[in-house]
């Protein structure tokens, strides 16, 4: 029995392209703590987008 494997090459430009028409969102979070006592906490998100997704999208949620 053969396995078959299948490889599809995507440039990174086209892979940034379809992330940035669709839209992403990063979130991530630190803590930083002491002896067991949190001292500070960091949140962070992040929305990614082109402008006319952005648009897209604020027609719809105006429906």
């Amino acid at each position: 029995m053969s396995d078959v494997t299948t490889t599809t090459e995507v440039a990174l430009v086209d892979l940034v392209d379809r992330l940035l028409s669709r839209g992403v969102v990063l979130a991530g979070g630190a803590t930083i703590s002491v002896a067991g006592v949190d001292l500070i906490e960091l949140r962070l998100n992040v929305v990614l987008a082109a402008v006319d997704a952005f648009d897209r999208s604020l027609q719809r949620s105006q429906r």
